[in-house]
């Protein structure tokens, strides 16, 4: 089986159910729409958001395909009782196909995992449950029980390395009637960083403004210039410390003639997000979402970020992203220098913990 074709398959039309061993396939992590038989129990298991988000939605059209005026219902685990469950799954006077989604599995009280486990041992023929779950040991007997009961499991882990981040942005191209070869996937990830959701933005992008026939030279004309997008690579890699990292997409932003200001700002914007969602403690990202004025995948990214950092580190942090922007903005006589001293401080700030 090629890389995620088993996803594929669901996406061209064919309407047969999916073998378990298929949608549990590691490598079959990217969806089109799908358009198979819906399974009665889904389990959406892993941290990508953007793989997770498509999942979900792929299931939810199947229903939809199944019975156009199938109703669709999502939920926060952590919001929902088991009374609430209880009487969405129980069964129908009107009949009719019914959808109910919960996310974040993991945060489920113990009531609503006991109703769910319950309900799964023997589930409506007419009702598609489907649990997304982040993975880890937290709400891990949740997870287990449903793949017992024989859920269907969709593996959304993150993407791990350059060779499966080049594969994603090849079918990315690929599933859209687009082409692209593996040295312009390098350079569209060296151009746009490692986040899923802003990589497939990117592809999307391309897709609507070219030919479809991605190369390296293309992406590269492109993307000469565009800051908001190599910044923002320079500070992911800075904010993990990963100094190697940003600097190589510090100069490759510069060789290709983008303007250091914008990569400045990046830079200052990730720290003041890194702080920002640090400072609002730990909780799930998409009921942080309206009072931090992010999007959930915003913050999560920052949450992830954050690992590390102390109090401290980041008011150091903030002070360089400062001296670097006034230095970038006010006419520095070496730009290029004065993002790259950057770079070493803030990576330094978060190392040290603040200590100077």
């Amino acid at each position: 089986m090629t890389y995620m074709s088993a996803f594929v398959n669901l996406a061209s039309g064919l309407r047969r159910p999916v073998s378990r061993a298929e949608a549990s396939d590691p490598r079959a992590k990217i969806s089109g729409v799908n358009t198979a038989s819906p399974a009665p129990l889904l389990l959406v298991q892993g941290d990508e958001e953007l793989l997770a988000a498509r999942a979900i939605a792929a299931a939810v059209a199947a229903a939809r395909a199944d019975e156009p005026g199938a109703d669709v219902r999502e939920y926060e685990a952590g919001a929902l009782s088991a009374g609430e469950v209880a009487e969405m799954l129980s069964p129908s006077l009107f009949g009719g196909r019914r959808v109910l989604v919960v996310r974040s599995g993991q945060d489920a009280r113990k009531d609503l995992v006991t109703a769910l486990l319950a309900y799964a041992k023997n589930p409506d023929p007419d009702v598609s449950l489907i649990v997304s779950h982040v993975g880890g040991a937290k709400g891990k007997a949740f997870a287990d029980g449903l793949r017992a009961a024989g859920a269907t499991v969709v593996s959304v882990a993150k993407l791990k390395g350059d060779r499966e981040r080049i594969a994603f942005v090849r079918d990315e191209f690929r599933r859209n009637g687009g082409r692209c070869d593996e040295p312009a996937a390098a350079a569209l990830l060296a151009a746009v960083g490692t986040d899923l959701r802003e990589i497939a933005a990117a592809c999307s992008q391309l897709l609507a403004d070219t030919d479809g026939k991605i190369s390296a030279a293309v992406v590269s004309r492109y993307y000469r210039g565009r800051a908001e997008v190599s910044g923002f690579a320079v500070a992911d890699a800075a904010m993990v410390g990963d100094v190697p990292g940003a600097l190589e997409a510090l100069r490759w932003a510069l060789h290709v003639g983008v303007d250091p200001v914008p990569i400045a700002d990046a830079i200052a914007d990730g720290v003041r997000t890194v702080a920002r969602v640090a400072s609002a403690g730990r909780g799930n990202p998409y009921q942080m979402a309206s009072s931090l004025g992010m999007p959930a995948w915003k913050i999560q990214k920052a949450q992830e970020r954050s690992r590390g950092w102390t109090p401290e580190g980041l008011v150091d942090a903030m002070r360089a992203a400062a001296d670097c922007n006034a230095a970038v903005k006010g006419g520095a006589e070496d730009r290029g220098y004065a993002l790259e001293q950057a770079v070493f401080a803030v990576a330094a700030a978060r190392n040290s913990g603040g200590a100077r």
